[in-house]
């Protein structure tokens, strides 16, 4: 990207990420970008907990990032998954007296510039407070799909309708939601995100208190790009009281963009894996777009039972496959010698991968994924038709717009949920029909060119003057007020 070269002051921001993997990298991401933009200029200060510090100091960044933490005063990330409600309500209760302590120091501090924005995680509604009681300029940054901050935005109208504590895979799941602005009306009940479910009522509660804050920032932003939720992204920037920037997708992807080769040349920001050359030799020997890429995320797990069905039928399906398992089955993952026969195995499990750079490989034609966010958008980046096997939370609604509205990916199952056990024949008849390349089913050829369709908005979206890259300087210059 161009440099803006600002004036003699430096800028100083303070990033306050949401502590989960999936919300850390994506505003990391987006630090990267403002230095990239700012190079000379800029200083992010980008606050954790200890233990997180302890997860990602050792990963590349550019030296205008420091990284601060905090005391571990929330629930370790080893067991957060197993007393959700209690992690969150540490979140909210906790971590403002050590963050506020820290801009304290910096604030008067004689050798730091004073403290230009802070960027902070939608969902640390004590952020805006600080930056209110400071007099520091507030950006609220939401990881996830602007269909779902549309959701939680008017959760007063979900209330009013009766859907705000119901069982979402009940027999009501089939009931449209017609009465969200922007969201597609064929949006069912069963397709809201789980935080709608009447045994999270205590969590969306405070989902709902980050978004009575949210109205206190200074701006939003998207870690999407503007084309891939259109509708609803210019329903929320006329409604809401604030500007909105879409600068996404704000994921590890390179800078360059051109040529045919974009899937083999595309980097990313870690490369802390031994093995990396080795799954990556495996790649290189396998037939184009004839690998399934199987990845669950960081944080919600599949049971073991579940792991061994999924298993199953992947063999079964004849389907090559390269599956990232976090559990027993990350088993083999030792490089073999090259002449070991290994190397010619149709599929391969490994405990970690670089993500973003195997789906750009030019083997891999599908993506098996749980439909995280930031997996999603890695997927539209690359250009694979998705696999979707959403396990919790926001991952429901990312499965609808994979499927529905962007029609470049298909189900694994038609609900969702832990009580839902699919079986290994079906898993084997479902991966076989989605990797068919050579059939001739209309579904899967017009799921793979839409996908092709997305890629080159997305690439268009990131290159100059594209939608992402304007909407960065734009944010440059009206919020952190450093002009070209």
């Amino acid at each position: 990207m161009d440099r803006i070269s600002g004036g003699t002051t430096g800028c100083r921001v303070v990033a306050m990420p949401y502590p989960a993997r999936g919300h850390i990298n994506p505003m990391m991401n987006v630090c990267k970008l403002l230095v990239s933009k700012l190079m000379d200029i800029i200083n992010i200060t980008f606050i954790v907990t200890e233990e997180w510090l302890g997860f990602i100091e050792s990963e590349p960044r550019p030296p205008q990032i420091q990284l601060r933490s905090i005391p571990n005063v929330i629930p370790s990330e080893l067991v957060r998954g197993s007393d959700r409600p209690a992690f969150v309500e540490a979140i909210f209760t906790k971590m403002e007296g050590p963050i506020e302590q820290i801009l304290e120091q910096m604030q008067e501090s004689s050798l730091m510039p004073v403290v230009t924005a802070i960027i902070a995680d939608t969902l640390l509604s004590w952020a805006v407070s600080i930056g209110n009681r400071r007099n520091i300029p507030v950006v609220s940054l939401w990881t996830m799909s602007p269909s779902v901050f549309s959701v939680f935005c008017h959760f007063d109208l979900v209330t009013q309708n009766g859907h705000s504590a119901v069982d979402t895979s009940s027999e009501r799941g089939d009931e449209l939601i017609d009465y969200i602005p922007g969201i597609s009306p064929a949006i069912r009940l069963a397709d809201m995100p789980r935080m709608l479910h009447k045994t999270r009522v205590q969590v969306s509660g405070r989902m709902s208190e980050a978004f009575a804050f949210v109205h206190k920032a200074q701006c939003l932003i998207f870690t999407s790009f503007h084309e891939l939720e259109a509708q609803v992204t210019e329903t929320l920037m006329a409604v809401l009281p604030f500007p909105v920037y879409s600068v996404g997708p704000s994921i590890p992807h390179s800078t360059t963009l051109a040529g045919d080769h974009e899937r083999e040349q595309t980097t990313t920001i870690t490369h802390n894996n031994n093995n990396m050359d080795y799954y990556f030799k495996w790649l290189d020997s396998q037939p184009k777009s004839s690998v399934l890429y199987v990845s669950f995320g960081s944080f919600y797990s599949v049971s073991r039972e579940q792991m061994d069905e999924i298993l199953a039928g992947l063999r079964e399906s004849g389907v090559r496959y390269l599956l990232v398992s976090r559990g027993d089955h990350a088993s083999g993952t030792v490089p073999p010698d090259d002449d070991d026969d290994e190397m010619l195995s149709s599929n391969l499990v490994v405990p970690w991968c670089d993500q973003l750079r195997v789906l750009c490989h030019s083997s891999v034609g599908g993506f098996w994924t749980h439909c995280g966010w930031n997996s999603t958008l890695e997927g539209v980046f690359a250009g694979v038709p998705m696999l979707t096997f959403p396990l919790g939370f926001d991952q429901i609604t990312d499965r609808k717009l994979i499927v529905d509205d962007w029609k470049v990916g298909m189900k694994v199952m038609k609900e969702v949920g832990a009580e839902r056990f699919v079986r290994k024949e079906e898993i084997g008849m479902i991966v076989k029909k989605f990797m068919d390349l050579d059939g001739d089913d209309e579904e899967s050829k017009e799921m793979r060119r839409r996908a092709g369709e997305l890629k080159e908005s997305c690439r268009r979206a990131l290159a100059k003057g594209g939608s992402s890259d304007t909407n960065l300087n734009a944010f440059i210059r009206d919020i952190l007020k450093c002009h070209c």
